[in-house]
């Protein structure tokens, strides 16, 4: 019979799954408290990062319908849930794993697939919302009014409207687009303090 934290924890993950536009799985082996805890200060509060066993988040994300993540829960596993621009969480997790080692980038999980190591890099890798919006305004010139709803969208999906408006752009202009590799990259995932709680065992 399951102990009563453990399904509490599944539970919890599960929702965290349910409620996050894009989440990163990676390894921390090494890295300190006070590390862990520059990490989670440097991701902001749309995302939380989270660890937990393994065997737990392969209940949580079955609960929670997310598949693909079965070869990344290897070693010691946190995951960053994030429920606000992916792109920046992408960019902060990427740029403390280049200064400290022990942060290992292992993959992730957005618009209902896995993600690998060089898709979260490609996420990372995304210009800013403003440069992305600036770019999409000017595609668009007369249609500006459409531009509006996607003010608020994650910049990976303004990339590719971007990318979009080009293409077409292009096609009645008879010129081949020109390519925008990050656009490519999927789109759409609150950091908590608290200590890093259940490691596997």
């Amino acid at each position: 019979m399951a102990r009563p934290d453990k399904v509490t924890a599944v539970a919890e993950i599960a929702e965290k799954f349910r409620g996050a536009s894009a989440s990163v799985v990676t390894e921390y082996r090494g890295l300190s408290m006070a590390q862990l805890t520059t990490l989670r200060r440097s991701l902001g509060d749309g995302t939380t990062y989270r660890v937990a066993k393994n065997t737990l988040v392969q209940r949580a994300a079955a609960d929670a319908g997310v598949e693909g993540l079965e070869q990344m829960l290897i070693g010691p596993t946190a995951i960053a849930f994030i429920t606000g621009e992916p792109v920046d969480a992408a960019k902060a997790i990427r740029d403390f794993a280049k200064t400290n080692q022990g942060l290992v980038i292992k993959g992730g999980f957005m618009d209902g697939r896995a993600l690998t190591v060089t898709e979260v890099n490609q996420l990372a890798d995304l210009e800013s919302r403003e440069v992305l919006l600036a770019k999409l305004a000017g595609a668009m010139k007369a249609n500006l009014s459409k531009a509006a709803a996607l003010f608020a969208a994650p910049a990976s999906q303004v990339a590719r409207m971007t990318q979009a408006l080009a293409d077409k752009r292009a096609e009645e202009e008879g010129a081949p687009a020109p390519a925008a590799a990050d656009s490519e990259a999927p789109a759409d995932a609150p950091a908590d303090t608290e200590a890093p709680a259940d490691t596997e065992s």
